[in-house]
């Protein structure tokens, strides 16, 4: 019968793993070189030019949606002058550069505010055609010579029913016949295209569109800038890059500058796109430019020799183990079964084969083949009568194959376990470079900013909603609310309150928690305790002209309008990619929002954060800056590292007052650094080696040394005159074949005693039988 497995497939299994394993290291070691400028400060430039790019999008996708709202309020009643209008639709204030009033008919200006608003290319007639959607905004040439940014929408303008003075200038009337009540206008605003918002000292942005040429660039002023300008190729370069990346799907990426004066230009670019490429901002073709002169590292260590010397050390100990292996169970063990086989069929039947028994069985090996040999040698002396059954002595444990195998497995383990615990370790006096931790406040920053930013836009959208309410009905102010929550899906809540707090009416889910009726505009946090932190935008409702017959206007109007930003929102505001775990903090560091898990009003997960944001904290009447450190991780040196950052929500704007704090951590691990790499891959050899050496390895006890000690056992207790013991073989192995064997001496010698006249006349049932359990 062929022999399934043995010794021989863990063997090779093990010398075929280990050698592997040795080639995987020098591979992967070999391969790490240590760069001038690191690959985690050319990723953290194209993030930066993402958060720039996301920037710009939102604030153009708000702009358009803020021309559009404002078409879409009431004109003035009595009135279809077309410089009344536009005077509605461009209120004191407004950030357009310019407005204009086209009638489509003939493309013609009715009304212009502002600066001159450029019309080129600009098709009245089809853009005001009302089955094509919102129309998306353009970036053009202007007089000036600097692009501007035009935004679009349609006005449904009513016109008086009656008679117009002939004499009247037809040029100034909306009315396009005696019988219309409606006429649609284009309303047309110009606004400065606004440079990108980069963060970090000697960092710059320019907004270049799709030919290459620069709209806006930050900073305006400065060596920062005259530095940017000396590289001119690179906005074409950005914007060949963003152009090819509509077939690639690429929207970002880095570029590695040459040398110049002792530092290298590290610069990211990011497509102006949104995830489903439907907003307004996409299709305009634009690309943020980023860019940041840093000092080269110094040349790193080579590890291509560490390598070499770890993988040839694990070479020799794969090849010593084997040959260890072989020498003293593998070359037994098939022995061991040749030679059991050959006395088995020595007492056989057939004449020729029974001179064998006359052949000494050879012992070899140490442990138990050396034993199961040396009891083959009594039984085949037995079977001849030169002696009996050996008596069964107490023998002194020694060393055998599972000594053995745990030998190997410790050398296995000299070799793995350096690698995964001690060796190539990064230290943290020189773990992160200053500059990846200057990118990770400026991403922090960036990231306070886009909070700051959408608070704020979130807080003038609902003034606006506030205007629309002034002496509203009851159902005007429930179309007004839905129609806001509609708009704003980060609104939780939207409700109305009285002059003494009561709510007057309310869409959307239960609110945290009412206000007080507080004055002016701005944002509040709603609660300080409970399961759900809750940020609120209030608005002040003017109070209503006053009518004849009308009650005061403090009797009637509601005081204040209230919407609750719910939690979920602001956990996508502060997520963002590559920047660890960020959490929003209220001004006594407890977590109000954050890109992981957390509880409502928790601290911060150490407490070398909280001293980190601690360091943000203002002075009396100042504003606060930001900070960023490199933290270890937890509360022992050795836990890892993190590159932590904090920083303000905002100095300015309706958020200021609250000292609030975006707080970001990332683990050093991740960041594409080739000391972290050398110590991610060498951990990770040390890891495959231990894996692969106890596999193999434990397999080979499974399946060879626990069935050879068992055999060992039985072979030994046959020899001592044990013949009750029936010997079933288990496994199709060597061991297997060796325990065939003993059974057929056994029946040898159960015959033999039989026809000698022993004193057993016949061999009782069996008590119990020699072997293991199948596999």
């Amino acid at each position: 019968m062929p022999m399934l497995g043995g010794v021989r497939p863990p063997i090779a299994a093990l010398l075929c793993g280990l050698l592997a394993v040795s080639a995987l290291t020098a591979l992967g070691l070999g391969t790490v070189h240590e760069q001038d400028v690191p690959q985690a400060l050319s990723d953290a430039e194209r993030r930066i030019a993402q958060d720039a790019a996301d920037s710009v999008g939102t604030s153009i996708n708000a702009s358009a949606r803020a021309v559009r709202r404002s078409a879409a309020s009431a004109t003035p009643a009595g009135s279809s002058k077309p410089a009344t209008v536009l005077r509605s639709l461009l209120p004191t204030g407004h950030p357009a550069a310019g407005g204009v009033l086209l009638d489509p008919r003939t493309g013609k200006p009715l009304a212009a505010s502002g600066e001159k608003v450029p019309l080129t290319g600009v098709d009245a007639k089809d853009l005001a055609r009302p089955d094509t959607g919102n129309i998306a905004p353009r970036v053009v040439a202007s007089g000036t010579g600097a692009p501007r940014l035009l935004l679009f929408a349609r006005v449904s303008v009513p016109v008086a029913n009656r008679k117009q003075d002939e004499n009247q200038d037809q040029a100034g009337d909306l009315r396009g016949n005696q019988d219309a009540e409606e006429r649609g206008l284009l309303f047309v605003v110009s606004e400065k295209v606004a440079a990108p918002a980069v963060y970090g000292a000697g960092r710059t942005g320019q907004l270049v569109d799709r030919n290459g040429k620069v709209c806006a660039s930050a900073p305006t002023t400065g060596a920062a800038l005259a530095a940017a300008t000396g590289h001119r190729v690179l906005p074409a370069a950005a914007a060949n890059a963003a152009n090819t990346s509509v077939h690639t799907g690429d929207v970002s990426g880095s570029v590695l500058g040459d040398g110049r004066h002792g530092l290298r230009r590290v610069t990211g670019w990011a497509s102006v796109v949104s995830e489903d490429d439907k907003d307004d901002a996409s299709g305009l073709g634009l690309t943020v430019l980023t860019a940041r002169e840093v000092p080269p590292a110094k040349a790193g260590a080579d590890h291509m020799w560490f390598a070499l010397v770890a993988a040839g050390a694990l070479v020799v100990i794969a090849v010593l183990v084997t040959l260890v292996l072989w020498g003293t169970m593998q070359r037994p063990l098939l022995r061991l079964h040749l030679s059991a086989a050959r006395l088995a069929r020595s007492v056989g039947e057939v004449p020729q084969k029974r001179a064998e028994l006359a052949r000494p069985m050879p012992v070899l090996g140490f442990g138990e083949p050396g034993r199961a040999g040396r009891a083959l040698e009594s039984i085949r002396r037995q079977l001849l009568g030169e002696t009996g059954p050996e008596p069964e002595q107490e023998v002194r444990r020694r060393p055998g194959v599972r000594a053995l195998v745990l030998v190997c497995a410790l050398v296995i383990a000299a070799w793995g376990v350096p690698l995964l615990f001690l060796l190539n370790r990064v230290p943290a006096a020189k773990a992160v470079p200053a500059a990846a931790v200057a990118d990770q406040q400026a991403r922090t920053e960036a990231a306070a900013d886009r909070v700051q930013r959408s608070l704020g836009g979130s807080r003038t959208d609902l003034a606006a909603a506030a205007s629309a309410l002034s002496g509203a009905s009851r159902e005007r102010t429930a179309e007004v609310l839905r129609r806001e929550r509609a708009d704003h899906p980060t609104f939780r809540s939207l409700y109305v309150l009285d002059r003494t707090g009561a709510l007057v009416q309310q869409v959307g889910k239960q609110p945290v928690r009412t206000l007080v009726p507080p004055t002016g505009e701005g944002i509040t946090q709603v609660n300080t305790s409970g399961k759900i932190p809750a940020i609120a935008a209030y608005a002040r409702i003017p109070a209503p002209g006053k009518a004849k017959g009308a009650k005061k206007a403090e009797d009637t109007a509601p005081a204040v309008v209230v919407a609750e930003i719910g939690v979920d929102a602001l956990d996508d505001l502060v997520s963002r990619p590559g920047l660890g775990s960020v959490w929003l903090t209220d001004e006594r560091h407890r977590v109000l929002a954050a890109s992981v898990g957390f509880e409502a009003f928790q601290s911060l997960p150490s407490r070398r954060l909280t001293r980190l944001v601690a360091k943000t904290d203002a002075a009396p009447g100042g504003a606060g800056k930001s900070a960023s450190a490199v933290l270890h991780a937890g509360t022992s040196p050795g836990e890892g590292l993190s590159v932590a950052a904090a920083a303000p929500l905002a100095q300015k704007g309706p958020a200021a007052g609250l000292g609030w704090r975006v707080v970001s951590a990332e683990p050093a691990e991740a960041l594409k650094l080739a000391a972290y790499q050398v110590q991610a891959r060498t951990m990770l050899a040390g890891l495959l080696a231990l894996t692969a050496g106890s596999a193999c390895l434990g397999w080979l006890h499974i399946v060879v040394v626990r069935p050879l000690r068992t055999l060992t056992g039985c072979a030994e207790r046959l020899a001592a005159g044990d013949r009750r013991t029936v010997l079933f073989p288990v496994h199709h192995d060597e061991c297997g074949s060796v325990t065939r064997s003993l059974e057929l001496l056994r029946q040898a010698l159960v015959e033999r005693d039989r026809g000698a006249g022993a004193d057993l006349a016949a061999v009782p049932a069996p008590s119990f039988q020699c072997g293991s359990a199948p596999r």
